[in-house]
């Protein structure tokens, strides 16, 4: 059985971005030798990303015309990935298709073999999968910065969740990556 792991940046006030959509220079107090190391281990420990469609339109402009090179970029642009949308139906970036629902794509796919399946971004997205008790593990970077006002990344839920903390460690540019696992109803 597959994980689905949901992996993002966020300030020390919770927002994944700021109050325009990829407002995201924040993320420079944060990115450095680690964070750069974990992303590859990403793209050898995952087979698929997904995506809502606002993160991927936004990826899909950036990865395949990146200046920076490396195992990143190779890994963005050629990993098998998945755009959620109700409204676009192409999908033009390498490798991708489009879903329309992905609480039954997801369902399916975590009971497949395979490799680790991640979430960028996707707040809302990760929202929905969270309601649905789809979401196995959380990996946060908080960066060492309070941006006041943003997009949050937590929405507001109907349900607590109970999160299991399977490591945590810091940066040197003060950045604290956490990982966390959802405990699972007994």
């Amino acid at each position: 059985m597959r994980k689905l792991v949901v992996w993002n940046l966020m300030s020390l006030d919770g927002y994944f971005e700021g109050e325009k959509p990829w407002d995201l220079a924040f993320h420079n107090y944060a990115w450095g030798p680690e964070l750069e190391k974990l992303s590859e281990q990403f793209g050898e420990e995952g087979d698929l990303l997904v995506f809502g469609r606002r993160t991927y339109e936004g990826m899909a402009a950036y990865w395949p015309t990146a200046e920076e090179g490396g195992k990143v970029k190779h890994y963005m642009n050629n990993i098998a990935k998945i755009a959620v949308s109700k409204t676009i139906r192409d999908a033009p970036w390498n490798n991708t298709r489009v879903v329309d629902d992905p609480v039954a794509e997801l369902t399916r796919l975590k009971g497949e073999d395979g490799k680790t399946i991640f979430i960028f971004g996707s707040a809302e997205l990760v929202a929905s999968l969270m309601k649905e008790g789809l979401v196995d593990e959380y990996r946060l970077c908080i960066a060492p910065v309070l941006l006041g006002s943003g997009n949050p990344l937590f929405k507001k839920a109907e349900q607590q969740t109970e999160l299991k903390l399977l490591s945590s460690s810091t940066t040197a540019n003060g950045a604290v990556i956490l990982t966390y696992a959802v405990a699972k109803a007994a």
